[in-house]
């Protein structure tokens, strides 16, 4: 038998239910101000239903959706966490791609929070100019080479 839906969870057992380990838990928690564990005697935690909640839905806008902790701490600046909570799960989410005007970056331009996949033509020209660098790099080293092996 296992607890109640409405029970508190200690540190293990949430960190077992999330399948990540405890201490990023913690470190999480000095993230992200909206998780706020209650604290026992001895520093023991206890999370509330409602953090165990945010806490998944952190974890799946971290490791599934490709977000980095700046982009979910701004989206939990941007956002109550009950409308994080409230949003829909898939990586194609058009209510997390629509920042509100005040975060607009001083230069004017509005910051990404999802990471933007590559287009087939973009990827080719990334991939295009990355061989283009590394000849060049094998080409410096073969110098270098040259260099040293007639100094010696």
């Amino acid at each position: 038998m296992g607890k109640s839906e409405t029970a508190f969870r200690t540190i293990s057992e949430v960190a077992g239910e999330l399948d990540i380990p405890q201490h990023v838990l913690r470190f999480w928690e000095g993230r992200f101000n909206q998780i706020k564990p209650l604290k026992r005697a001895g520093g023991r935690r206890y999370y509330r239903p409602e953090d165990v909640d945010l806490l998944k839905r952190i974890r799946d806008l971290l490791y599934a959706q490709g977000y980095t902790i700046k982009g979910v701490q701004k989206l939990l600046r941007d956002k109550a966490a009950s409308e994080i909570l409230a949003l829909p799960k898939n990586g194609q989410a058009q209510a997390l791609l629509e920042a509100p005007k005040s975060s607009a970056k001083s230069k004017g331009e509005q910051l990404s929070l999802l990471p933007a996949a590559p287009t087939a033509p973009a990827a080719q020209e990334s991939k295009s100019l990355l061989a283009d660098v590394l000849q060049e790099l094998i080409d410096l080293r073969e110098s270098l080479n040259k260099a040293l092996v007639g100094t010696t």
